[in-house]
């Protein structure tokens, strides 16, 4: 222990930027898995309307950036290990979960919307719209996670 900050505070934030990444990279990779596996079924139907289907897959990829930015932020504060106090690891695993469990969330949303807003749409093209609100509602999850991450970040 050294200036009163105990060895073990950087673990924490290790852990946080970890699990920032970890849980929002498995929501994009389910959310894209999942919307991808519609695609293809609807792209069978309807091959025209391939491209217009990429949607939910892009926004899952989004889901991601979510956790590399607050991933790269606490990152980027584990240079000075004597000076990391407990409490910055502690808030730095808060903001890292934060993130990664609303990513996690917000991709397993959108992956099931996703698939089923695709082929919904090949056979009703008038659902597409309401499937990207729902996808938005989806992704804004994701958002809500990012911005109490961001907020825990500064304290």
């Amino acid at each position: 222990m050294e200036d009163g900050n105990p060895i073990y505070g950087p673990f924490f934030g290790v852990m946080g930027a970890a699990s920032a990444i970890i849980f929002s990279a498995l929501g994009a990779a389910y959310g894209t898995a999942k919307s991808g596996t519609g695609i293809a079924a609807m792209s069978v139907m309807r091959p025209e309307l391939i491209m217009k289907s990429i949607i939910p897959v892009v926004m899952a990829g989004i889901i991601a950036i979510y956790g590399l930015v607050i991933a790269v932020l606490i990152a980027g504060d584990l240079s000075d290990h004597k000076s990391y106090s407990l409490y910055q690891g502690f808030t730095r695993l808060g903001a890292g979960l934060s993130v990664g469990f609303s990513g996690l969330a917000a991709g397993f949303a959108i992956g099931i919307v996703g698939d089923a807003g695709v082929r919904g749409t090949a056979q009703q093209p008038r659902l597409f719209v309401g499937m990207i609100l729902i996808l938005i509602f989806a992704e804004v999850l994701g958002l809500y996670g990012l911005i109490v991450g961001i907020y825990l970040y500064t304290k």
